[in-house]
């Protein structure tokens, strides 16, 4: 076979590959045809890397063995990660791709301007310099970003913002300081080896930093941001290396990650920069929050059971507490069994509930429940009056009615589920303790709310075992 022959065939392999690419991320829109998209997007991958094999003077031999460990990692990774476990998982998957982008920077630098190869075999030297110091810059910002974020989901960290006075000042510094330092590697880099290094450890330094402010309550943007940004190193890396389909992957990784981050703002009614510089979370209490008064309502499984029993239509509200007690496939059975019987069943999702985007959708799709039951904020409020029990499983600042009714709430404006409309509200949770915005919720104080206290899964099972034996 000819390279003239070759060239085409590993062109058209890239071609096929980002068109499997597009498709696949096209299919995870929805969450009806997302598992499938999920495999055509793999296929796409596995596709690329063959067609990058076939490159001449390639050491495919490594590649192999590294993709061989790769997949049995991640093979073992997937199936023993808890659910509840996942968004940490999804965190430290960005954290890796912009550290294997970072690398990719780092050696291309020291094997083109380091290692005795002529300028004029680089080619275009500026454009590729610009193309490493990017991927470098975003790689480490992911990479040490994603662990900090890491160790606040996974609880490793406190979930708190870390602030200090001037800490903006600090990173600015240093964000001014890294682009002086890519200045000086594009125009003088064979004398600027030192110059790397300190780019790498600003950048890993800066990626520490600009993370640390956050608060837990937002880490579902820091998830789709940090997304973005493995994306976009991504791409940096695919400039370095000339790599067609990199450029393409890492380009819709960080356009569906900013998209996806603009989703996440609107549905907390905050701008990126408020989640990135506010520090929100950082006093607890809600500040000038109305204090509240009045009596909380507790009730028992057998109460609650009696309610249900005669509803004819019930609506979930899933939130991180149904994650902890892992209460999934209990809340489906509980859902089949009011739908056996007479009532209509549905599971409203807010787009920020949870620890990632699409958590709870995850969680509940896991455990079966039919995918056209699964309804967004904006559909399930307007039927809300009409509800006649709503199920709090968890859920806290995402059904905050502060947040509709309160000016001096720090959530006040952000979109939530209106389950305070229902007729009958059940809320679970282990504690009066508040959601991880620190702020109380009115929600537990209505007269038409009943606590319901204990774990989230073995309150479910018992309103189940009062359904089975009656």
């Amino acid at each position: 076979m000819s390279q003239e022959t070759l060239d085409t065939l590993i062109n058209l392999g890239y071609i096929v590959a980002s068109v499997l690419f597009i498709y696949g991320l096209k299919m995870l829109s929805s969450a009806g045809t997302a598992r499938r998209g999920n495999v055509i997007s793999a296929a796409g991958m596995l596709l690329a890397i063959v067609a990058t094999l076939l490159t001449r003077g390639m050491s495919f031999q490594w590649i192999v063995v590294g993709l061989a460990i790769g997949s049995v990692v991640g093979a073992w990774a997937a199936r023993a990660v808890k659910m509840t476990a996942m968004p940490e998982m999804v965190a430290l998957f960005n954290g890796f791709g912009g550290l294997a982008s970072l690398l990719v920077g780092w050696v291309e630098y020291y094997e083109k301007w380091l290692g005795g190869v002529r300028a004029e075999q680089v080619g275009n030297q500026t454009a590729t310099l610009i193309a490493v110091f990017f991927a470098v810059l975003i790689g480490g910002v992911t990479f040490t970003g994603s662990v900090v974020a890491y160790g606040k989901l996974s609880e490793k960290l406190a979930g708190r913002p870390v602030l200090f006075r001037g800490q903006r000042v600090v990173n600015g510094a240093l964000l001014l300081a890294i682009i002086v330092l890519g200045v000086l590697l594009v125009a003088r880099p064979a004398e600027s080896e030192w110059v790397m290094y300190a780019i790498v450890a600003l950048a890993l330094t800066l990626g520490v930093m600009a993370v640390i402010p956050i608060g837990g309550a937002d880490m579902p943007v820091v998830i789709s941001l940090l997304n973005s940004y493995s994306g976009l190193a991504g791409a940096a890396a695919g400039f370095v290396i000339v790599n067609n389909v990199l450029i393409v992957s890492g380009s819709l990784v960080g356009a569906s990650g900013i998209i996806l981050t603009s989703i996440m703002c609107r549905a907390m009614n905050r701008s990126l920069g408020n989640v990135l510089f506010s520090g929100f979370g950082a006093v607890g209490g809600g500040g000038g929050q109305k204090r509240l008064v009045g009596d909380v309502k507790a009730t028992t499984h057998e109460d609650a059971y009696l309610v249900l029993e005669s509803a004819r239509s019930v609506v979930f509200v899933p939130g991180y507490g149904m994650a902890v007690a892992q209460a999934q496939h209990a809340v489906r059975e509980l859902g089949d069994l009011l739908e056996a019987n007479g009532a209509e069943v549905n599971y409203a999702i807010h787009p920020v509930a949870g620890r990632m985007p699409g958590h709870m959708n995850v969680l509940l799709a896991e455990a079966d429940v039919p995918y056209e039951q699964l309804v967004e904020m904006d559909v399930i409020n307007p039927q809300m009056p009409t509800v006649d029990v709503a199920v709090v499983i968890g859920a806290n600042d995402v059904v905050n009615p502060a947040a509709r009714e309160d000016p001096a709430s720090p959530i006040h404006g952000m979109p939530i589920i209106n389950v305070d409309q229902a007729r009958t509200v059940f809320v679970l949770k282990r504690s009066m303790a508040s959601g991880f915005a620190g702020i109380e919720n009115p929600l537990f104080y209505g007269d038409n709310v009943r606590m319901l206290f204990g774990d989230a899964k073995q309150s479910i099972q018992q309103l189940v075992a009062e359904f089975k034996n009656t």
